[in-house]
């Protein structure tokens, strides 16, 4: 059964993982390349076996978990910046389901990215580069646009600016996962206490 509280906090360990590294990235021009591989490469899951498959393992989502747990706390520990990050994603994403030829524009290109890792790796700059028109071409063409803020030099590095795109598409991914694991604004909102707690238990077994 795929609707589960421990599902439902996997994918929003993925989206808050995603966001936090576009945080990073905005303001320090840097972010941990594992977990930045690892939420790269939840895009190209197309047809996992299972919602962990997607982050080939709970290890993977050590700080998506972490930060979450946080997130879900005391109003005076929670990052508005992150939350406003994953809030317009899980907007953007019910947005899309609307949008049949974008899905279908967006299929196409995770392909052509699949291809293009087998051929140099998931973390050169090409396919990184592939990821982010995949993003600029589809999901920023929906309104309102997810507005990064951070250091000029750090957004206007064409770099970085490729890994914030990619790893926004990463949340959309997991923004996906989410609705399909039964996650809701209400769930939210009702079973927030409960998911801090699941965010524990799982950070104890990563």
């Amino acid at each position: 059964m795929i609707k589960t509280l421990e599902n439902q906090t996997i994918a929003l360990a993925g989206l808050t993982q995603a966001v936090y590294l576009v945080q990073r990235i905005a303001r320090t021009g840097s972010a941990d390349a594992e977990e930045l591989e690892a939420s790269l490469a939840s895009v190209l899951k197309l047809n996992p076996d299972d919602v962990l498959g997607v982050y080939d393992g709970l290890d993977k989502l050590r700080t998506g978990l972490r930060v979450l747990e946080k997130q879900l706390g005391a109003p005076d520990r929670v990052d508005t910046e992150l939350a406003r990050y994953a809030a317009s994603l899980i907007f953007l994403e019910r947005k899309l389901q609307q949008n049949p030829a974008m899905l279908e524009k967006i299929r196409a290109g995770v392909e052509r990215a699949t291809a293009q890792t087998a051929h140099f790796g998931l973390a050169h700059e090409n396919v990184i580069a592939g990821l982010a028109d995949i993003y600029q071409e589809t999901i920023s063409q929906l309104r309102p646009r997810v507005m990064v803020v951070g250091e000029p030099l750090h957004l206007n590095n064409t770099a970085n600016a490729n890994r914030i795109r990619a790893l926004l598409l990463a949340g959309i991914r997991a923004a996906v996962l989410w609705r399909q694991c039964g996650g809701s604004r209400w769930k939210f909102l009702l079973h927030r206490r409960k998911m801090q707690a699941e965010a524990v238990r799982l950070l104890k077994s990563a």
